[in-house]
């Protein structure tokens, strides 16, 4: 009976976090297989479930002994691809690019636990616990793991519906607002940040009874990762990888597990924020994906992709990719740890033993010796991760800012004057995007001038116009200058006297001006364009006045109530 109610329920709270959880299993016949899907309506098909279930286990999960934390993302299946929610648009809008929800893919967060276990044939006790969302919250959603998996593993199925329970009862992901989220007599209170938000403030757990003081956590964010942790064995690289996120370059970063590749992408993904990163990507990829093919031919160039992987076999699949990142397991100390070394994709034979970085790209820029002196001057002081990374973070966000800052201001050189609106008229177009003129203007206003970073930073935005980041970008700004231009028009019609312009009028000439300025209400709601409720009201005083004007039977067909 419970069962029947469940498959009823709409379970709209807990899908805005979630799409649902999934527990995989090891069988001795079928392998990795789908044991249990929460809640039971959830909608997914055979293809995702078999992609899940591969996905969900390490590829050596023989060396992964105890708990192991990492994240997926997978293609949703053609005609999965649309949220049900109206506000996901809005919430789109409002949030960071690095934050926003994915329609076309899932984030699959996993914990897996394998520990040795007498009364199964193999051996051993394999299971994870997935949790299925379109929202990148890496950093929440493996927090919320901690809580649960170890919890479901001892206590299974019970314990998982009383998770669920309580996440529908969350109030919905919203930008800009603290939160509280109750979860296994815990709190977890956390900011999800707006746009404007350059940082972001810290989410808290609140124990909820006295006993539970000891386990108070902290968490940064709801999805930034330790970039240090992530970065450190790369750090003399970073410049080159920043260049080759910046221009969407094919990337594959090898590594001996999940979590250490997940980490990974996930940090490069990040590093060229507050731009959005466009390309495709995959933290950890495996031989039965449904895209091997595709990711491994040689018949055609690699796809702009960021590629995770931890299987030997891909050495050789994937050598005739232009970047290849292969890394060891992390070992931390007071010195910078052993960083990887830069070789020409010559040397591929030994990729299989050695870490580095597998190129023969030149980089356009120099390397910040700066950075690293600082980093290093933080671990010689035992300096936390967290600040550490935290002093990546704005390096790599003042290195994007600097690059992308001038290209801002020449967009906006391409704006109307606001003079050039007027009422009566279609707001004035957008002036055309020309390269050249942009090169010209660089020259004269680029980093080149003014950051401590040297090097050929025009060859550099050269490449980067050709990009796909390039092409994300400016498709976005498009779309906001045109929503700024509806906005400025919106405002000087509501401050327009109407009533003057329609004296003169004919009786075609006035109904049309209802139908635009009607038009225009609809599309201002649509795009949730920034004009505030008296500015709305008065254009329907406006609409209402104007239609008044006109004879009964013109008046009785626009206002049919």
């Amino acid at each position: 009976m419970e069962e029947a109610a469940g498959i009823g329920r709409v379970w709209e709270r807990f899908s805005a976090w979630l799409h649902g959880v999934c527990v995989v299993t090891f069988d001795l016949e079928l392998g990795q297989a789908m044991e249990l899907l929460y809640p039971q309506n959830i909608r997914i098909t055979e293809k995702e479930k078999t992609s899940i279930c591969y996905l969900s286990f390490p590829d050596s999960y023989s060396g992964c002994l105890g708990d192991t934390q990492f994240t997926f993302r997978m293609r949703r299946s053609v005609g999965h691809q649309n949220c049900p929610f109206q506000w996901d648009e809005k919430y789109n809008r409002d949030a960071p690019a690095a934050l926003q929800r994915d329609p076309a893919h899932y984030y699959g967060y996993v914990y897996f636990r394998q520990v040795r276990d007498s009364s199964v044939k193999r051996g051993y006790f394999q299971k994870s616990l997935v949790l299925l969302s379109s929202l990148p919250y890496s950093n929440l959603f493996h927090t919320l793991l901690q809580l649960i998996a170890p919890e479901y593993f001892n206590k299974l199925e019970p314990c998982l519906e009383a998770v669920c329970n309580q996440i529908d009862r969350w109030p919905l992901p919203e930008t800009g607002l603290s939160l509280s989220l109750p979860i296994m007599g815990l709190v977890l209170q956390v900011k999800i940040p707006n746009r404007s938000d350059v940082t972001e403030t810290n989410a808290v757990l609140i124990p909820q009874h006295e006993e539970q003081l000891d386990s108070l956590n902290h968490l940064s964010s709801v999805h930034q990762l330790d970039l240090f942790r992530s970065f450190q064995s790369i750090l003399m690289n970073l410049q080159l990888l920043w260049e080759l996120v910046l221009l969407g370059e094919p990337l594959v970063v090898m590594a001996p597990s999940p979590t250490i590749s997940s980490e990974i992408v996930l940090a490069l993904t990040s590093c060229i924020s507050p731009l959005k990163f466009c390309t495709d990507f995959r933290p950890y990829f495996t031989i039965h994906d449904s895209e091997f093919k595709e990711y491994t031919t040689r018949t055609q160039a690699p796809p702009s992709l960021l590629l995770g992987v931890t299987n030997p076999f891909f050495i050789k699949t994937l050598q005739h990719w232009p970047h290849i990142l292969r890394v060891g397991e992390p070992r931390m100390s007071g010195d910078l740890p052993k960083q990887v070394k830069l070789k020409k994709m010559t040397k591929l034979k030994t990729l299989d033993t050695k870490s580095g970085m597998y190129t023969s790209y030149k980089p356009f820029l120099h390397k910040d010796k700066t950075l690293i002196k600082h980093l290093l001057k933080g671990l010689q002081k035992k300096s936390p991760s967290s600040t550490l990374s935290a002093l990546l973070r704005k390096h790599l966000y003042d290195l994007t800012q600097s690059f992308i800052l001038p290209l801002e201001r020449y967009m906006g050189s391409l704006m109307p004057h606001h003079s050039s609106i007027t009422p009566w008229k279609n707001p004035p177009q957008v002036r055309p995007f020309h390269q050249e003129e942009l090169m010209k203007m660089l020259e004269h206003t680029g980093p080149h001038l003014s950051s401590s970073i040297k090097g050929d930073w025009m060859g550099l935005y050269r490449r980067f116009l050709k990009s796909p980041h390039f092409d994300g970008w400016y498709r976005q700004k498009q779309r906001e200058m045109r929503e700024r231009l509806e906005t400025e028009h919106l405002k000087v019609i509501c401050e327009a006297n109407i009533s003057a312009w329609i004296k003169n009028k004919s009786e075609v000439e006035i109904v049309d001006l209802v139908l635009k300025l009607r038009d225009k209400l609809v599309r201002a709601h649509r795009q949730h364009l920034p004009i505030s409720a008296a500015s709305i009201q008065k254009l329907k005083l406006h609409i209402d006045a104007v239609i008044s004007s006109l004879p009964d039977d013109l008046q009785s067909i626009l206002h049919p109530n």
